[in-house]
């Protein structure tokens, strides 16, 4: 059971102890600058509120119940379109061969990030990560999680600016380089979780101070730092003692991420869903600027529930209907040890056919317009490779 227990942040003084070696190195990123005005979507206010219990009702405009994922018409539509392409996903990239001027690749978890000199390009491709290593590939996913970002990036201008540069294909980003901090700033609206590093499962080890955190009944920050092999839960005293970011960096940072994650949980709860936790990173510009990057409120990065039916399924014990890869992430956990066997098992089609549609499901729920998935004979890789030449061509002659 996905437990519920709101949490608050109070800070502690006393660092706390952890034994994985961690890495300080830090990445080339990007500062703003907006080439092409971006689609125009729906602007909320700047200035929002927002008042969720795990206890109390969560009221929304919009109820959304598991039927709607299941015998939704638009399911009906795409379903088609998700099986005809699980062979056509865009799984690896190599656009050191077929885009001139790129210098080198950084192969991450689910993003290809090209250093193409004053700039870098990012592939958002459909690799699913979890548990440290990739799963399957997702029709569509990199796709989805390109333009939710773009949408969101685009609606939190009034809360930080961020790293995008221009989107000129489906699957990609340009930006300009700057320093990334090697932080991830975990945000929580509910203990919760099923892995070794999930609030709820070091909760109900009886931890009542995490990452710096007394956990009572408001949002917490719970942030983490790279290691080689895991990611590793620090204090905000051990990120600034441990020269990850300076006091004003840490506290500018972790505004930004509780505001950002607070605008998140409406606009979710508008939508008739809940945004239960989320990750957020930040690179620093040249000028000195503090910019949110990488992504932002995706299936991939955050986890969604449904709001209509939490509360009766909460109050039963039930696990709350969500709409993220979580239920994936369940399947291999139950079918193998996703941490420690070396070959795991192939996901099932009709799974991954189900995941492509949710990320969809949730796109379309979220920014009230389609995506367009439709099919084409030409190879992903060659559609990105094309648009990307272009992109980098014009940026060049400015």
């Amino acid at each position: 059971m996905a437990q519920c227990v709101r949490s608050t942040l109070t800070p502690s003084r006393t660092p706390q102890s952890f034994t994985r070696t961690v890495s300080t190195k830090t990445q080339a990123f990007a500062s703003v600058s907006f080439l092409r005005t971006l689609p125009e979507f729906k602007r909320y206010p700047k200035q929002c509120s927002v008042v969720m219990s795990c206890q109390g009702k969560t009221q929304s405009q919009q109820q959304l119940s598991l039927d709607d994922l299941v015998t939704s018409n638009r399911k009906g539509e795409v379903l088609g379109t998700i099986k005809d392409s699980l062979s056509n996903c865009l799984s690896d990239t190599n656009l050191l061969e077929t885009v001139p001027g790129l210098k080198s690749r950084i192969k991450g978890k689910v993003r290809d990030i090209y250093d193409a000199g004053d700039y870098l390009v990012l592939i958002t491709t459909d690799r699913l990560s979890a548990f440290d290593r990739n799963l399957a590939s997702i029709p569509f996913k990199g796709q989805v999680l390109n333009e939710t970002s773009l949408w969101w990036f685009n609606n939190t201008q009034h809360i930080t600016p961020n790293a995008i540069v221009s989107s000129p294909d489906r699957n990609v980003v340009i930006a300009k380089k700057c320093s990334v901090f090697p932080i991830e700033f975990v945000v929580r609206g509910y203990v919760t979780g099923s892995t070794d590093t999930s609030l709820w499962t070091v909760y109900k080890k009886g931890v009542r101070n995490y990452c710096g955190n007394e956990l009572s009944d408001a949002n917490i920050l719970t942030p983490t730092t790279k290691a080689e092999d895991h990611d590793v839960p620090i204090s905000p005293t051990e990120i600034v003692e441990g020269g990850f970011m300076t006091q004003a960096e840490f506290d500018e940072a972790s505004m930004k991420a509780l505001s950002l994650f607070e605008f998140g949980q409406r606009v979710a709860k508008e939508h008739g869903l809940i945004l239960v936790d989320t990750k957020y990173e930040f690179g620093k510009s040249s000028d000195g600027s503090i910019l949110l990057i990488d992504e932002i409120h995706t299936p991939d990065s955050s986890r969604y529930w449904l709001a209509g039916s939490y509360e009766e399924r909460f109050q039963k014990g039930l696990e709350p209907e969500n709409v993220d890869k979580e239920f994936l992430r369940l399947w291999f956990k139950e079918n193998c040890n996703p941490y420690e066997d070396e070959v795991l098992p192939a996901a099932p089609a009709e799974l991954v056919t189900e995941l492509a549609w949710r990320y969809i499901f949730l796109y379309e729920t979220i920014t009230g317009s389609r995506i367009d998935i439709l099919p084409t004979q030409e190879p992903i890789h060659d559609r990105i490779s094309r648009n990307t030449s272009q992109a980098l061509s014009s940026l060049r002659q400015l």
